[in-house]
């Protein structure tokens, strides 16, 4: 068999080009209009240009992406839904990346060899899977995916979707990258086109530049607060304007990665020489003289900037040269202040003062240019015998960053600074921070420059706060010790009892003068014969777990189910499938289903994790109650609030509920990823036409939804809720199911349909 090649050759770049310029003629002659960058891209990508319904906010859009990314915890999921579908190779190159089972705890290297021998059974499987169906594999230590694929992979125009959020960092690089859960990557990586709800766009005007203590972490920030959670559902933010051009590739990766948490279906650059020299310095050079050569494809055309308001669906302006540095939070990323209003925050809100842990890193802010400018505030505080007040924990992106810092200094000045340096891993962003200094329950304060924030994200505390700002920021915080610092305007006092205040960190170089070292370190390339591969999942196992097809509708409609739980307010998929210690079961789907729900507030209690057996009358963790439901042959429904399913991209937040018995979910809004996830899935997804019928839903409510055999895109369904002391009401639900999306459910899952 013949393997997809794994890079991102000079001919495969070449060829992308060429296909995007055939496509655009097509639906240049269709549209007859100016195009933006975004559109550029996503309709290159289009399965058939000339036939696929255009209409933003309306039509789905069949795509072709060029690559495909998996992590090692949502890859698990992805790999083995991959083997049912009886595929001998991927269809497009695709790479594994192990970086979510390395545990924050001592440092680095104690840290990964632990994690090497806890999960060797999962290592070994995706090692061997990847080798047997032509994946590049990148093993535990080598980095976060997102710094992989940028340093590796990502180039201006591509088209990329991974298993994880915060996939659409490679847009910092021009490129239209996308989160996706487990099916969609399964589909691509099996030969099959992506759909996606064709996005509606939103502009940002960048003008001025950055300067002083402002970083490209603060544009998100700021943009977070405008938009908040879910402005960008169904959306693609384009950048654009005269201020792009000042901000590196990294910091523009920085910026997209994190537009994750306004709920967008990407973020994008335009291509532009910040590009070229970020490729080059990455030794792909061939690669930056042909997207200059069709720089044409890699920018919007002239008039979108010159009246951008006729092209976008919303334009948002932000001065670079006034922007402020921008703290977020606690528990939500929209939560955005200028640091100049924390204090008062601080006192209003009644937040800890005393910062109890600082953290520099995660896939957004891991940079060498993020390293270098947290290192010299440190290297400042030092020169006055000064260092870090509170622990310190930096995270490098990737070993090529890791190993790059402790050869040009920035390393030991950190480390000097008093911070420990921990795996090239996601950590304490994911979850996976081993936190001893602080009790569950405890109220404390972090800052970080992760991008994400809820309750227990963390460190499994649901009363850790946690404060976003940039990495040059947090540094300065971790100085201080205290979240009123400003270092704006406040002093601090060095070893000699003497004041001084802190100067803004300068120009740092956006890569390394001397290149990068380390590269390529933990890099697999699967086996020239992948057939000769065997892998094995030991039915015995508690870490993997073979699939099976879940059940086909049966025809009838949904009558009386259970009302297992009530969410109330923010259901993020950290609150429907918790990720820390549960994380080591994402390959064993029975095991892992056992904390569905654990995270979310029972609306009728204000309890999180538990709600009512309306058979028993008792009251259980909520995964108990289902599988109870599940035993008697009880189908059950999950109410939600609004923007149900935000955060991670995990698919198990859709697949457990689907193995313990849920038949549909019913909200007033759902995330873009999670919807999709339970389509997948077999699970109808359904909001309320009056966002208000959610009041209705009492706790022993029992609700049936009727007329699924006309079941139609743009289609209501009927629903009855049977109150449990007596009465009906008769509510409208809405649905945004495609034909194709329809056959999922009645098939039972799409890889039904896949597998077939």
């Amino acid at each position: 068999m013949a393997f997809p090649l794994v890079d991102s050759t000079a001919e495969f770049v070449n060829s992308a080009y060429e296909k995007i310029e055939k496509r655009l003629k097509i639906v240049r002659g269709r549209l007859g209009r100016p195009l933006t960058f975004t559109e550029k891209v996503l309709l290159g990508h289009l399965d058939d240009p000339a036939e696929a319904e255009l209409l933003p906010g309306e039509s789905y859009l069949n795509l072709r992406p060029d690559r495909v990314g998996l992590q090692d915890v949502t890859g698990q999921m992805a790999i083995l839904q991959f083997m049912q579908a009886g595929k001998e190779t991927t269809a497009v190159p695709s790479t594994v990346h192990c970086d979510h089972l390395i545990t924050a705890f001592e440092g680095a290297q104690s840290d990964t060899d632990l994690a090497k021998s806890e999960s060797k059974e999962v290592f070994e499987f995706l090692r061997s899977s990847a080798a047997k169906y032509g994946l590049g594999f990148w093993g535990p230590g080598s980095g976060i995916i997102h710094q992989v694929i940028l340093e590796n992979y990502a180039f201006p125009g591509l088209m990329i979707i991974g298993t994880d959020s915060h996939t659409p960092n490679a847009g910092g690089i021009g490129a239209f990258a996308s989160g996706v859960g487990g099916a969609d990557a399964v589909d691509v990586m099996a030969g099959f086109p992506w759909e996606v709800l064709y996005p509606k766009l939103i502009g940002v005007k960048l003008t001025g530049s950055l300067s002083g203590w402002s970083a490209p972490k603060d544009v998100i920030l700021k943009l977070a607060g405008i938009l908040t959670v879910s402005g960008g559902t169904n959306a693609v933010v384009e950048y654009f304007g005269p201020g792009t051009s000042s901000i590196s590739t990294t910091g523009k990766a920085t910026i997209c990665n994190m537009g994750a948490e306004l709920g967008a279906t990407t973020s994008i650059f335009p291509y532009d020489n910040r590009g070229s020299i970020y490729l080059q310095a990455t030794e792909r050079p061939e690669l930056a003289e042909i997207a200059d050569k069709f720089q044409h494809l890699l920018v919007a055309d002239a008039e979108v900037e010159v009246n951008p308001e006729k092209f976008f669906d919303r334009v948002i302006e932000i001065d670079l040269s006034t922007l402020e540095p921008h703290v977020v939070g606690p528990h939500t990323p929209d939560l955005a202040r200028p640091i100049s209003e924390l204090g008062q925050a601080i006192i209003s809100e009644n937040y800890p003062e005393k910062i109890s842990s600082t953290l520099i890193g995660s896939c957004t802010n891991s940079s060498y240019e993020d390293v270098s400018r947290a290192a010299e505030v440190a290297k400042q505080a030092a020169a006055h015998g000064l260092k870090a007040a509170v622990d310190l924990l930096v995270t490098p992106g990737s070993e090529a960053v890791h190993a790059t810092i402790q050869r040009d200094g920035q390393m030991s000045t950190l480390e000097d600074s008093g911070a420990t340096v921990m795996a090239n891993a996601c950590g304490p962003c994911i979850g996976q921070w081993k936190r001893t200094s602080i009790n569950k329950g405890d109220v404390n304060a972090i800052v970080t420059s992760f991008n994400r924030n809820f309750p227990a994200r963390n460190d499994a505390n649901p009363s850790t706060m946690n404060f976003i700002a940039s990495p040059e920021m947090v540094m300065a915080f971790a100085l201080a010790g205290r979240l009123s610092f400003n270092p704006l305007v406040d002093s601090l006092i060095g070893s000699d009892g003497k004041e001084f205040k802190l100067t803004p960190p300068g120009p740092a170089p956006e890569v390394p003068e001397n290149g990068f070292a380390g590269r390529g370190f933990g890099y697999e390339a699967p086996a020239e014969i992948g057939s000769k591969i065997e892998v094995n999942v030991d039915p015995n196992s508690t870490r993997l777990q073979v699939l099976s097809p879940f059940t086909r509708w049966d025809g009838n409609d949904f009558e009386n189910l259970q009302v297992l739980v009530k969410a109330q307010g923010k259901c993020t998929t950290d609150h429907i499938s918790p990720a820390g210690p549960w994380l080591r079961f994402r390959g064993h789907l029975d095991r892992l289903s056992d904390n569905a729900f654990l995270g979310a507030v029972n609306a009728f209690t204000g309890e999180a994790g538990e709600g009512l057996n309306q058979i028993t009358g008792e009251r259980a963790a909520f995964p108990k109650v289902a599988r109870y439901y599940k035993e008697q042959g009880l189908s059950w429904v999950a109410i939600g609030d609004y923007n149900y399913g935000e955060g991670s991209s995990r698919e198990h937040a859709a697949m457990s509920p689907r193995l313990l018995g849920c038949k549909a979910v019913i909200v007033r809004s759902f995330a873009r990823i999670h919807e999709t996830n339970l389509k997948k899935q077999g699970i109808v997804p359904l909001s309320f036409s009056d966002p208000d019928d959610y009041d209705k839903i009492l706790e022993a409510d029992t609700i049936s939804v009727q007329g699924l055999d006309e079941l139609s895109p743009g289609k209501p369904v009927r629903a009855v809720i049977h109150h449990f002391e007596g009465g009906e009401e008769e509510i409208e639900l809405r649905h945004t199911m495609s034909e194709e999306q329809i056959e999922w459910f009645r098939a039972g899952a799409a890889l039904n349909i896949l597998g077939k």
